[in-house]
């Protein structure tokens, strides 16, 4: 019996139309991640060096995190329509800087930046003490 051809119904996507989000970067001595989330913190897109081709040592660059900004920015614009963005830095990273100046020069207007960096309070337990 001949076998009978079904037809492919492509479903369309749903444009989410956002003003206003949160760019959070994350910024380490090896990697550098970037998420967008719209106010409520539901994740738009993310970004990180190693998805756009950079391996190794070379992630933790801040010429990656320029990369990485300027990818993420036109994804944002081109499927959210976002235009200001709130910026919230975490972590020791090269790339902080980069990544806030790109978005800005992608035209992504930064409303505001915040330093998210995670600082201990009192640290954890010191090892203790050597006998010699």
């Amino acid at each position: 019996m001949p076998r009978k051809k079904r037809k492919v119904v492509k479903k369309k996507k749903k444009t989410i139309k956002v003003e206003e989000g949160i760019a959070y970067i994350h910024s380490t001595f090896n990697n550098t991640i970037i998420t967008i989330t719209d106010i409520k913190g539901d994740v738009l897109c993310w970004c990180s060096s190693g998805q756009v081709g950079f391996k190794g040592t070379k992630k933790g660059t801040p010429f990656a995190a320029q990369k990485i900004a300027g990818v993420i920015a036109r994804k944002a614009k081109e499927e959210f329509q976002l235009a200001r963005v709130k910026v919230v830095v975490k972590g020791p990273g090269g790339g902080r800087e980069t990544a806030i100046r790109t978005l800005q020069a992608e035209g992504l207007k930064v409303i505001s930046i915040k330093e998210g960096t995670p600082i201990p309070h009192n640290g954890c337990r010191p090892p203790k003490k050597r006998k010699v």
